[in-house]
């Protein structure tokens, strides 16, 4: 993989932070708390006012309550800095609209459908968008059976899910021997055998 080179002179303009952490609770549910604050480095003009270096334009905290088949329980959102207090955080809680929906079955149509574009917040419907992974991530090996080795389990949820983990590559081969499959010689893949 090949990085472009960055310039020696460049300067930091914009920083973006996202923080997911989940954390299990003792009533079997799951807390999903994605945190997004951005900063600039120096003195910004917004809204009629100005903005110190390092004093964040945004700051919100997304958080849903989650069962182990990945079902919200609850959700919602809270703006702690904003660029237009009074009208950025004036949607209510619209997030509280997510509980329901299952984080691997259509969650990020779904969002977009019950809080986008313009019912919520650009920042927060954005940031509810890596979720799904990251919450996945959170839940291998502990929630979710990421090893597939019993007699009765089923194949592992991350298989045919990225390049490394197709079913036909080495890395299932050696680390998935029950679960690799061979490619077939009859399907061409595009990424792989540009025709």
């Amino acid at each position: 993989m090949t990085l472009p080179r960055s310039e020696a002179t460049r300067r930091l303009g914009h920083r973006r932070q996202i923080d997911v952490q989940v954390f299990a609770r003792d009533d079997g549910l799951w807390e999903v708390d994605a945190r997004l604050i951005d900063v600039r480095p120096g003195e910004t003009r917004l809204a009629g006012q100005v903005r110190a270096a390092g004093v964040p334009i945004h700051e919100m905290l997304l958080r849903l309550i989650v069962d182990s088949e990945l079902n919200i329980v609850e959700s919602g959102a809270e703006t702690l800095q904003m660029p237009y207090p009074g009208q950025c955080d004036d949607h209510g809680d619209v997030y509280e609209r997510l509980a329901g929906l299952n984080l691997l079955r259509g969650f990020r149509q779904a969002v977009r459908e019950r809080v986008g574009p313009t019912v919520g917040c650009t920042h927060l419907t954005e940031l509810a968008q890596v979720l799904p992974t990251a919450v996945v991530q959170a839940f291998a090996g502990v929630v979710i059976d990421t090893r597939g080795e019993g007699e009765n389990s089923e194949r592992p949820f991350q298989i045919d899910r990225c390049h490394a983990l197709r079913s036909d590559s080495p890395a299932v081969q050696r680390h998935y021997p029950r679960w690799y499959r061979p490619a077939s010689p009859a399907v061409s893949d595009p990424v792989r055998d540009p025709a």
